[in-house]
């Protein structure tokens, strides 16, 4: 493995979305955003999936991106690095709703994606191992799921509108997925061969 860590990152990928009306940012594999403004969070999802978290009195809200590792090296053991890196991404994006002023009391979360669209992976059904483990994880945290849209063959747009929490989800059915799956592909190609950035506490 690399000595370089694996971090999420903040998605830089801010836009004026017409449709809507509305600021946009789009999130891309690995990334996450918080914002306590009026604005729209959008993502595409194949095998990876994507929590989006708001506290319901506040209208601080988020949306990550993130898929577990394809590595079976250490799945026997207690923590294993999938499980280490699942937690990492969920945990980094909570700890910025509560520095955001979210009270983690308040949090509820929607999850989508987990489908089966990708092949050649050495752990199958990798879209089915991310979309139990997002809700194993807020079951864990006590972290309410309202809404959830979860495996199936089909690749999801969702737009997530996190001050009011309102939640628009297409199913792709009749596009081209090689974009998504080429994108994820790199993805979790970056993931194998680098270390998770550290451990995260929540406060």
């Amino acid at each position: 493995m690399s000595d370089q860590p694996f971090e999420e990152i903040l998605s830089p990928n801010r836009y004026f979305d017409r449709n809507f009306n509305v600021e946009a940012v789009k999130i891309l594999p690995g990334e996450y955003y918080v914002t306590t403004r009026e604005m729209v969070l959008v993502t595409v999802l194949g095998s990876c999936v994507a929590a989006c978290i708001r506290d319901r009195s506040l209208g601080v809200g988020g949306m990550n991106h993130f898929m577990l590792p394809d590595n079976n090296s250490d799945a026997g053991t207690p923590v294993s690095m999938a499980g280490r890196y699942g937690t990492y991404a969920m945990e980094l994006m909570i700890n910025r709703l509560l520095k955001a002023g979210a009270r983690r009391a308040n949090l509820e979360a929607k999850v989508f994606g987990g489908g089966n669209v990708l092949r050649g992976f050495t752990v199958a059904n990798v879209g089915e191992r991310n979309a139990h483990f997002v809700l194993d994880y807020l079951q864990t945290e006590r972290i309410p799921v309202i809404a959830q849209d979860l495996l199936d063959i089909y690749p999801r747009k969702v737009y997530f509108f996190a001050t009011t929490g309102r939640t628009l989800v297409k199913r792709l059915r009749s596009v081209h997925n090689d974009t998504i799956v080429q994108r994820e592909q790199k993805y979790i190609e970056r993931i194998r061969s680098t270390d998770v950035a550290g451990d995260v506490e929540l406060f």
